[in-house]
């Protein structure tokens, strides 16, 4: 006779959002299982080995210690230790006539006025969005309307600020300003402390303290503390039945039948249309589902013997308009000897990038970082190791960091992002109202996920 598993709640995912979601029912004193499609936990948080002693983060790399106080604390319990982002020295500046340029690390090329004109104006606007309910913010549905490069351009009269709408759009969230909704872009950068912590790699910022040990360790952690064969891996949900009542039957590509009380989803709105829901689900989430976009957002990784590029006076390369890397990292650990230049490669560029070969994506990005150094630098070393990882090319995530909004979406049916359909509930860092698309939104939903 063969015993059906029963549980309180089942998650779907085993990312920071779905692993912190369970760790809230178990304290509950419920019984959770999580069943994760991959062969590992940690969603886009994945650390690979670069050196002999060091580590890279191919996902999420970032938080800082003040306004991102769940991982922080993470951090702290898991005994994580943090290095702050080198942010100093120069950076190489690859302008659209092809020359090249250094200057402090920090500055943005172009009209210095308009970058300030237009920055001032997204605090401004940013501000005045309701955290909470964003359609309630004035002048929402009209804002809605637009896309992030229309509004630019409308507020401050001047057809140069969709490039900076373009270069923001792309770096935070690997899309182009032409695809995401004006007010939903307002709502992240309020979502995310300001405009100015999300681009920021200071105190407050975004990219100030990196994980030595890599983040996924905090996702294995999580996955150890709830307790053997709680995690199910490689287990993709196909389907989840809600026709018996107070019940959902839940489906496995492995063939498994998982019965519980609630359930909660940690994936993606992009990825709903890949498990069958019985009753379907409601059209506003469908709606949802079919109106986002998720973004292009690659890295490749060099490693190095040794830190050339510091010993130079350098930090990293910064390419607004030409060459498919658009600006990179030191994301090196100098107590582990690791020392690294990590690349981003987002957008509309990264999709051309993403459509060469392997080999082809590698010279291309390698040529970009050799030429763009080697007009300062006498000798750039080749690597001696490096690291890629499409995200988009992932059945299971098809794009990072988190689906964003088209015109419209978010004041017809953005309300809907978080709420339950019967027994099943919604979580993930698309989700979450502080820090949107980052780890600390991912966690900040799975505590949300509680019944």
């Amino acid at each position: 006779m063969t015993i059906k598993p029963v549980f309180d709640v089942a998650v779907v995912g085993a990312g920071l959002s779905g692993l912190q979601a369970a760790h809230v029912v178990k304290a509950a004193g419920l019984t959770v299982c999580v069943l994760e499609a991959t062969e590992r936990v940690g969603g886009k948080t994945l650390t690979m080995r670069s050196t002999e002693r060091g580590f890279n983060d191919l996902g999420a790399a970032w938080i800082n210690d003040t306004n991102q106080s769940e991982m922080f604390k993470l951090f702290q319990r898991y005994g994580i230790d943090a290095e702050i982002q080198r942010a100093c020295g120069y950076d190489v500046i690859q302008l659209a006539d092809g020359s090249v340029i250094k200057t402090p690390y920090g500055q943005l090329p172009g009209d210095p006025k308009l970058l300030q004109d237009l920055l001032e104006l997204l605090r401004t606007e940013a501000s005045k969005a309701n955290l909470n309910n964003p359609c309630d913010s004035d002048g929402a549905k009209d804002i809605d309307k637009l896309t992030f490069r229309e509004f630019c351009v409308q507020r401050t009269e001047n057809a140069e600020a969709s490039g900076i709408a373009d270069t923001v759009c792309a770096a935070l969230l690997g899309v182009e300003s032409n695809e995401v909704s004006a007010l939903y872009m307002l709502h992240y950068f309020k979502c995310g402390t300001g405009i100015d912590n999300l681009l920021s790699d200071g105190k407050d910022g975004g990219q100030y303290l990196r994980n030595r040990q890599g983040n996924q360790t905090i996702s294995k952690k999580l996955s150890e503390e709830l307790g053997p064969n709680t995690v199910k891996l490689q287990t993709p949900v196909v389907s989840i039945d809600q026709s018996q009542k107070d019940k959902c039957v839940i489906r496995t590509a492995t063939g498994e039948k998982i019965y519980c009380r609630k359930t909660i989803i940690s994936i993606p709105t992009t990825l709903y249309h890949t498990i069958s829901f019985n009753p379907p689900l409601p059209a506003t989430k469908t709606i949802l589902s079919d109106n986002a976009v998720m973004g292009y957002y690659s890295k490749m990784i060099f490693v190095f013997k040794e830190p050339w590029w510091r010993k130079a006076g350098f930090s990293g390369v910064l390419s607004p308009e030409t060459g498919p890397i658009s600006f990179t990292r030191d994301t090196s650990i100098p107590a582990d000897d690791q020392w690294s230049i990590t690349c981003f490669i987002v957008g509309e560029r990264g999709r051309a990038w993403s459509k060469l070969s392997r080999s082809a994506r590698y010279n291309q990005a390698w040529g970009q970082i050799s030429q763009s150094f080697g007009k300062f630098v006498h000798s750039v070393p080749a690597p001696s190791n490096h690291l890629e990882v499409e995200w988009s090319k992932q059945a299971f995530f098809l794009g990072a960091p988190c689906p964003v909004m088209t015109p419209g979406t978010l004041t017809s049916v953005g309300e809907n992002l978080t709420q339950p359909f019967k027994n099943v509930h919604f979580v993930g860092t698309e989700t979450a109202t502080v820090w949107r698309g980052y780890m600390e939104g991912a966690v900040r939903s799975g505590q949300r996920g509680r019944y």
